[in-house]
């Protein structure tokens, strides 16, 4: 069935994308550098700030890894769901609005990378966002 193809596809793109996230994540964590700061400076200076927020139990550092931990993990989740409606969709009936409500979720993705992030995440969301835009217009 090509709508669950469609919805499968966009599916393993989140995946990916939110599985290389958290992997990019982790190896900084290790001293690589994807996803740091270009300036070991700015690093450096978020380790030694801490939050207000949280009254100095946390620092800016651990903020970022976790907030790109949680990032990652909701691109995986999203992903997961994804194919997993594809994997019943033959024997499920969904409203059409499921599928565009979906399809919108992806399109504030693809909104967010063309504002703060960079090409690749851009090229992903936005097929991601294509294949459920036309995986809603079939279902119709």
């Amino acid at each position: 069935m090509i709508i669950a193809t469609l919805i499968t596809i966009s599916g393993l793109i989140y995946v990916v994308l939110g599985t290389l996230h958290g992997l990019y994540t982790w190896l900084d964590t290790r001293g690589a550098r994807r996803i740091v700061p270009d300036d070991p400076a700015v690093t450096t200076a978020m380790q030694n700030s801490t939050i207000r927020l949280t009254r100095g139990a946390a620092t800016m550092w651990q903020g970022w890894v976790g907030f790109n931990f949680s990032h990652s993990l909701g691109a995986v989740f999203f992903g997961g769901a994804l194919c997993s409606i594809a994997a019943t969709l033959g024997r499920l009936s969904l409203p059409p609005w499921v599928l565009l409500v979906l399809a919108a979720v992806s399109a504030v993705y693809l909104l967010l990378a063309l504002r703060y992030w960079f090409r690749i995440p851009v090229l992903g969301t936005a097929i991601a966002t294509a294949c459920l835009a036309l995986a809603w217009l079939i279902y119709l």
